[in-house]
């Protein structure tokens, strides 16, 4: 039985977490490589479609990152994408996908360690959930295709 490594897709802002990643790959601290980073400008950014298309699109988990509780650029734009992924997740848990798929993460842009522990942490959850169900779904439905 091959090893399951999922996807993740980490949705950035700019001015912190993306920051931290850039200052993680700049101290050599390694994070899995299978942590896709999607640059946004704020976290706020972030519309509940993209999330949803994440999944749709083959990711097995998604994060939201975004600027430490009253330190976004954008005033509030933290705040208003910790409330989206809140209810992405509860839509998740409708659909049978699971809301532990989807989190928000808050960090400055000196916490290069923070987002590589984030990373870590991340696949590692996702790793024992296993694979996505729209992923084993579409997989199933190939398989009947061949």
């Amino acid at each position: 039985m091959e090893t399951f490594e999922p996807v993740i897709v980490a949705f950035c802002c700019h001015y912190c977490a993306y920051t931290a990643a850039d200052m993680a790959g700049s101290q050599r601290i390694a994070y899995p490589s299978n942590v896709k980073i999607i640059r946004v400008p704020c976290s706020c950014k972030v519309d509940a479609l993209h999330l949803v298309k994440a999944f749709e699109k083959g990711a097995d988990g998604v994060y939201v990152a975004g600027c430490l509780k009253g330190d976004c650029h954008f005033k509030k734009g933290n705040d208003q994408a910790a409330n989206r992924v809140k209810y992405v997740q509860k839509y998740l848990d409708e659909l049978g996908i699971g809301p532990e798929r989807l989190a928000m993460y808050r960090m400055s842009a000196g916490m290069g360690n923070q987002f590589a522990e984030t990373a870590k942490e991340m696949t590692e959850k996702i790793r024992e959930l296993g694979p996505s169900p729209i992923n084993v779904a579409t997989a199933q439905l190939k398989g009947q295709a061949a």
